[in-house]
Parts: C-alpha cells; sequence; structure tokens
C-alpha cells in the first residue's frame, strides 16, 4: 500500500489492521459522530501550514505525537490546571501531547507536520 499522508490517512487499530481514508476536507466535514467512530482507531495524517493555528485542541482518550518534518514553530501547550509551556522546534523535531492539554502552534515558517492521534472526543476552542 502506497498513499501521501496529506491527502490519505491511515488509521490503526487496535487488532493491528491498517485501512485508508480520504484525507484532506474530505474526511474533516464528515459528521461528528462519524468522526468521533474513526477517532477510536490511531489516525496518522500530514498538515503543511503557513499561518498560526486558528483553534486550540484537546484529546482527551490518548497522547498525540506530532512530528515536524520541515519547518519553524512555537508548539503551545496548556496543561489541565492552566500552567502554559512553550516548545521551539525549528527545522525537524517532535513533541508528544499528553492526553487532556490543550495545544495549538505559532507559525515563524511554513511548516509540514506529522500526526498520531487517537480523536475521539476532540474539542476545539479559538486561539
Amino acid at each position: 500500500m502506497t498513499l501521501q499522508p496529506e491527502h490519505v490517512y491511515a488509521l490503526l487499530d487496535a487488532q493491528g489492521g491498517i485501512r485508508t481514508t480520504p484525507g484532506g476536507g474530505e474526511f474533516w466535514s464528515q459528521p461528528d459522530a462519524t468522526l468521533d467512530a474513526l477517532g477510536r482507531d490511531w489516525l496518522v495524517s500530514e498538515f503543511s501550514c503557513d499561518t498560526d493555528w486558528a483553534s486550540w485542541e484537546m484529546h482527551p482518550e490518548a497522547d498525540e505525537f506530532v512530528y515536524l518534518l520541515d519547518g519553524d514553530i512555537d508548539f503551545l501547550l496548556q496543561a489541565p490546571d492552566g500552567a502554559q509551556t512553550s516548545r521551539r522546534i525549528t527545522g525537524r523535531g517532535a513533541v508528544v501531547v499528553p492526553r487532556g492539554h490543550w495545544h495549538t502552534a505559532k507559525v515563524h515558517r511554513a511548516s509540514r507536520m506529522f500526526f498520531i492521534t487517537m480523536g475521539a472526543g476532540t474539542q476545539h476552542r479559538p486561539a
């Protein structure tokens, strides 16, 4: 199987299987109930961004792995107790977002990011 994770997402299930689903807008425009059901598996995706994220997000079910493939970002994390930290990543590098932590990114240079997320119950709020 060959795929481009910016356009076709991989879903890794707990039984060791991998299936694909169309990515991008087609994926994210599905009804919330469908997205929540898909979020019970690990979603593997890639995004390009050249502006700050418009929202904070939080994943209550699992940690998230975020790998900067190229670019320059400040990755902002907010713990459940409200404490905030910022991690600058330039070029390449990764961060693990603990479950239940709000996070967003400030983009200093066009960036490509690779994500492994269990998205069930994901919440968003404006940045």
